[in-house]
């Protein structure tokens, strides 16, 4: 089994409580009452294929070796095969989630895509060259208002609550403004700046929750500080990891952790589950041959997956 593979078992595994409903479906969604839908929001983890149809886009899946393993051809993900809400996907009986931005999709009965590769939490993340988590959700707007049209606020109501709204997004917020002279990221501490962007993250939940979400899944952010961008671009060496970075990933972690315990304190009904994808993505790095993994690969498939920016500085 790939890496990909693995880690999407485990995240199943964590979401079994939160997002299976009673009984399995043997059929297709037709209704927005009798099934469960997903609506994903994020980065390059989870885009489907949105950045496909950005004209100035930071970075594009369109080309190989993405979709090679399953696809056969690049299909706007940043992966080899599937990413992980396609796992999901099947394990709901659902189909493949598209992107919000794909042509002639105007129907959201098993929910939709919003995520974008290289998007942040703030919307001065890679501005103009992502969809940003504000926009992402001024999109879910318009698909909740288009779904009232349609079915009428009862059903849409009772169709909202049931679905399953996944994030992972954070890791940009960080990498990018490293990188960058952001005065807000240089000028603040480093605990106010994780501030800033768990704050826009709880504050996006908060306003889907007020549409009617109700269930809901983290991914935590990635040892982002041993990634390949961050060894050759930001310290120019591929040994050892990005000790700042580290920091902030590990200090973002622990105050999503305490906004999530938060927020199930304050709102009413919400669910979520909260996936440690650092310490699952820590324990591959550190061991790869346990799960099958030449250290190659791995550097490659982590490469591919959460950094699409490196392949276009080269």
């Amino acid at each position: 089994m790939s890496n990909s593979s693995m880690s999407s078992l485990h995240l199943l595994l964590v979401y079994t409580s939160l997002v299976i409903p009673s009984s399995c479906y043997s059929q297709r969604p037709s209704s927005p009452s009798d099934h469960v839908a997903m609506f994903i929001f994020g980065d390059s983890l989870f885009d489907a294929g949105n950045n496909n149809y950005l004209k100035s886009a930071i970075g594009r899946a369109d080309f190989w070796p993405y979709g090679e393993t399953f696809f056969n051809h690049p299909s706007g993900r940043f992966s080899d095969g599937r990413i992980i809400p396609d796992f999901i996907a099947e394990y709901l009986n659902l189909p493949l989630i598209p992107p919000y931005l794909q042509p002639g999709n105007h129907r959201y009965l098993a929910g939709v895509n919003f995520a974008s590769a290289g998007a942040g939490a703030l919307a001065e993340t890679h501005k103009g060259f992502v969809i940003d988590l504000k926009t992402q959700l001024s999109y879910f707007r318009k698909v909740k208002q288009q779904l009232r049209e349609e079915r009428g606020d009862t059903e849409t109501t009772t169709f909202l609550s049931k679905a399953i709204y996944l994030f992972s997004i954070g890791s940009n917020d960080y990498v990018e403004r490293f990188s960058t002279n952001f005065s807000a990221f240089h000028s603040s501490s480093k605990k106010d700046y994780v501030g800033m962007v768990v704050g826009n993250l709880t504050a996006v939940v908060k306003e889907i929750y007020k549409n009617g979400g109700r269930r809901f899944g983290f991914l935590n952010v990635e040892p982002m500080g041993c990634s390949p961008y961050a060894r050759a671009a930001l310290q120019n060496s591929t040994c050892g990891c990005v000790d700042e970075l580290t920091v902030l990933a590990k200090l973002h972690n622990r105050a999503l952790t305490k906004a999530l315990e938060a927020l199930m304190g304050q709102l009413k009904g919400f669910k979520y589950s909260n996936f440690d994808f650092h310490a699952s993505l820590s324990e591959r790095i550190n061991n790869p041959s346990k799960y099958g993994i030449s250290p190659s690969r791995l550097l490659l498939d982590h490469a591919l997956k959460s950094f699409p920016m490196i392949l276009i500085i080269g």
